[in-house]
């Protein structure tokens, strides 16, 4: 758990290099970043994708990566030298961080022995 977060950190924080319109201060900002956008999507996250389900099941899911974008939105206005400077970096960062993040979960993936 705690290597996820710490490749996740490394990951926003090499966001500014490939998504234009965000901006990270520092390690310590990105390690923080990781922390309240882990946060927010265990607890509001499932609130918001329970009220928004008509929306998420017409758009065939896709609008779930719409929520991710807020929510990371939410988490600049949060953190203090972490910048989103439009919504179109934020969905665009949404993506970037989803495809990171499943990398992350498919690296730090444990192996469970099988059980017959």
């Amino acid at each position: 758990m705690l290597l996820r977060w710490l490749l996740n950190s490394l990951l926003i924080l090499v966001l500014p290099y490939i998504v234009p319109g965000i901006s990270v201060a520092n390690f310590w900002t990105a390690l923080l970043v990781a922390l309240v956008f882990g946060i927010l999507n265990a607890l509001v996250k499932p609130i918001l994708i329970i009220l928004t389900l008509p929306v998420t099941i017409l758009s065939l899911g896709l609008f779930v990566f719409i929520l991710n974008a807020i929510l990371l939105w939410f988490t600049s206005t949060i953190v203090k030298g972490f910048e989103i400077r439009n919504f179109s970096a934020a969905v665009l960062a949404a993506l970037v961080l989803w495809v990171g993040s499943m990398l992350v979960n498919l690296l730090t993936k444990q192996k469970t022995p099988r059980t017959f």
